[in-house]
């Protein structure tokens, strides 16, 4: 038995590649990105060039036939240079191609397991203005027309939709049956009906795009379906349940950069004649901030763990999630405090990722909604 942060070779090798992409590549435009509001495109290819967009993707398909795990390491490690790089990572790796994997026929694989390792960005299509953390309170529908379903309604909140060339919709084919209607469908770009709309303009994460879709009367294949019609809340309940050890992940790298940011930080600054890391005052607020994510790591690993060795895992990705992302934020902030003043302008990193740790109990469930799946385990 391994401890839960010691990594294989072939683990730490990957871990160290995609670290110094991170440092080389990314971490020159993170500000400029974050400005703009606009990932680069180059990075973009570089990140499908790693293959960082398909890494547990079997090597028939195009992918790097890598563990869940695996895509966690990535997560983390470019979240602690740009949580919205990880962001992107993390949607296309453990929400598109995982609910491709789990839920395509093998038709379906060939068709669009290669493109998302090749070169197209996914999108996971759920939210809506009226279903959020109610998201089987959707209105969108599916309407069957022979050998078709048209696809009408509005998802709001998209990530990635901007970039993405695939789009995994949920539609309700039958509101009669409430959720037992919602059904999964692959969607082109290019499909007729179907348009990105406005990008909004947010408080972090802001390379990462945020997107309305809007479908008019869109028109589907039936080859396109996900999974059974009627089964797409089973689609989207198992993948949210493990893409949230993602987000786990993004907030854990989000914190260790903080940390590591205001470590060096706390050496280099000197006040009253010394460095400020040797005032007690500031050693606790630092020691405080490494058992938080050294705990979050552990919950996040042993969550990643667990769906790969095939066990329940459910209640530990809540917890992950719900318990990383208050890490994040709390770290973020402190560390924003052991910069003091400098600390609160855009010309030091860690403003930065305070904005960027909020969402981190908002998306792919609130803080609330991990609370009820962990009550729910708990209690059986």
């Amino acid at each position: 038995m391994q401890p839960l942060t010691q990594l294989s070779d072939e683990e730490e090798l990957f871990q160290s590649t995609v670290g110094q992409f991170a440092r080389e590549r990314l971490a020159p435009h993170v500000r400029q990105m974050d400005e703009s509001g606009v990932f680069r495109k180059e990075l973009l290819d570089e990140l499908f060039e790693l293959g960082l967009m398909a890494v547990d993707i079997p090597e028939e398909y195009g992918g790097q036939s890598g563990s869940f795990f695996q895509s966690i390491l990535a997560i983390e490690e470019l979240a602690k240079l740009d949580p919205a790089a990880a962001v992107i990572v993390d949607v296309q790796n453990t929400l598109c191609n995982a609910a491709l994997q789990r839920w395509g026929s093998d038709e379906q694989k060939r068709r669009f397991l290669p493109r998302l390792a090749l070169d197209t960005v996914g999108s996971y299509a759920l939210s809506e203005a009226g279903a959020g953390s109610d998201a089987f309170a959707m209105s969108a529908r599916a309407i069957k027309d022979g050998d078709s379903y048209r696809l009408t309604g509005r998802k709001l909140w998209i990530t990635n939709a901007a970039e993405a060339g695939l789009f995994l919709v949920f539609a309700n084919a039958d509101p009669a049956e409430g959720y037992r209607g919602i059904t999964a469908f692959l969607v082109d770009r290019t499909t007729p009906g179907l348009a990105v709309g406005k990008k909004e303009d947010k408080l972090g994460i802001r390379a990462s795009s945020t997107c309305e879709v809007v479908l008019d009367d869109c028109r589907v294949s039936n080859d396109n379906v996900l999974g059974e019609v009627g089964k797409g809340y089973k689609v989207a309940i198992e993948t949210l349940n493990q893409g949230r050890i993602g987000i786990a992940a993004q907030m854990t790298g989000l914190a260790q950069g903080a940390l590591d940011h205001a470590l060096a930080y706390s050496n280099q600054r000197k006040q009253f004649g010394k460095r400020i890391a040797e005032f007690q005052g500031v050693q606790f607020d630092l020691a405080e901030m490494a058992v938080d994510v050294e705990a979050s790591r552990l919950m996040t690993y042993n969550a990643a763990r667990l769906r790969d060795a095939g066990l329940p895992f459910v209640t530990q990705a809540a917890m992950a999630k719900y318990f990383a992302s208050q890490v994040a934020e709390r770290v973020a902030s402190r560390a924003v405090e052991v910069f003091g003043g400098v600390g609160f302008t855009k010309d030091y990193p860690v403003e930065k990722l305070y904005r960027d740790a909020k969402i981190g109990r908002i998306y792919e469930g609130t803080s609330n909604m991990q609370r009820l799946t962990i009550a729910k385990g708990i209690l059986g």
